[in-house]
């Protein structure tokens, strides 16, 4: 049974989608679309549907206006490897947004991600209470999540 993602753009899909699509390596625009009916949310060509992949998650998005706001019930988490990637992914999604505690950004379109490091989750993954405890204890003081403290955070 194939799972995708929905997420559902007041306007400027079209913009916010190549934006997403060309930070995540992987990623790509599988189609767009207008609904050519007319709908509920407007004349006929104004409802827009793209299907389009970011690293190995499969997402469908519609440009219909308003209805609910993204929020943090819904946000896309990436775990890039290295602190440069992390770096890269972090000012990108902050530019025109909104940043916020523990890795999570707003982007300029309200989506909301966290961004953080694949390393996090294997040190919060340790049999090691204590060593879960200081990288936990370390991650909640920071705002962008760096990958040295949270070593530093393990190793005691």
């Amino acid at each position: 049974m194939k799972v995708t993602q929905h997420l559902w753009f007041e306007k400027d899909m079209e913009a916010a989608i190549a934006f997403y699509v060309s930070l995540v390596p992987g990623s790509r625009l599988n189609g767009m679309s207008a609904v050519m009916g007319e709908s509920p949310a407007g004349p006929a060509g104004s409802v827009k549907i793209a299907d389009f992949t970011l690293g190995d998650q499969n997402y469908m998005a519609i440009e219909a206006g308003p209805l609910d706001p993204f929020n943090h019930s819904f946000s896309i988490m990436v775990e890039p490897e290295t602190q440069a990637e992390l770096d890269r992914l972090w000012n990108a999604l902050s530019d025109g947004g909104e940043i916020e505690q523990c890795g999570w950004v707003r982007d300029r379109w309200g989506l909301c991600w966290q961004v953080a490091p694949r390393r996090l989750r294997e040190l919060l993954d340790d049999p090691d209470p204590a060593k879960v405890r200081r990288v936990a204890e370390a991650m909640l003081s920071m705002v962008k999540l760096d990958i040295a403290p949270l070593e530093a955070a393990a190793a005691g």
